[in-house]
């Protein structure tokens, strides 16, 4: 991207993550410090991203989540996240517009880019949420869903889908959007 061996923020990448994100000319300078501490050489690994994703849920194994969040935010596919990738990542996680989000939802289960969600594809990504959520309070989930199988179930059958179907971005888009309870089964909000 151009800012990985500078010491500076690109005035290009600059402009394009004001443009592209919430955040402004001095909150992009001094996160961009901080990562450049964090990571000297302008990129974040794998491990390293799933180290820190894994402080976020200390009481659960969100290791194969962070993996998966990690491939879909490696827009360039070569194994880090540079400062780019990683604001747009902090920005569509906390604080995109809905229909962002679930651009990058559906980029995250549809595990091998192939731009289609397969049932397999659902059950994979469930099977990761479910590893966050404390055994505690998945005890106290809805009988329908307190499984992933149950979950992916669940989701497949709102969009009436056969075991081999598949689902579109637009499709899953507008079903979600149209469901609020869909939207429940495809993220893990810990409890505070």
């Amino acid at each position: 991207m151009g800012n990985s061996k500078s010491g500076a923020l690109s005035k290009e990448i600059l402009e394009d993550l004001k443009l592209n994100t919430k955040y402004s000319e001095d909150e992009l300078c001094k996160w961009y410090e901080s990562f450049q501490k964090q990571c000297p050489d302008g990129r974040i690994s794998q491990a390293e991203f799933e180290k820190i994703y894994g402080n976020f849920f200390p009481k659960s194994d969100p290791q194969v989540y962070a993996r998966h969040v990690f491939r879909s935010f490696d827009t360039n596919g070569d194994g880090t996240l540079d400062f780019r990738e990683y604001i747009i990542a902090l920005h569509l996680t906390s604080s995109g517009k809905t229909n962002l989000k679930l651009e990058w939802a559906f980029s995250l289960f549809d595990v091998d880019r192939n731009g289609e969600i397969s049932k397999s594809e659902v059950l994979e990504i469930i099977t990761a949420i479910f590893k966050m959520i404390p055994l505690e309070e998945q005890k106290m989930l809805a009988e329908d869903e307190n499984t992933p199988q149950k979950r992916a179930n669940k989701l497949w059958d709102f969009f009436k889908k056969g075991e081999n179907d598949k689902i579109a971005e637009g499709e899953f888009i507008s079903g979600v959007m149209q469901n609020e309870a869909i939207m429940k089964l495809i993220q893990y909000e810990p409890k505070k």
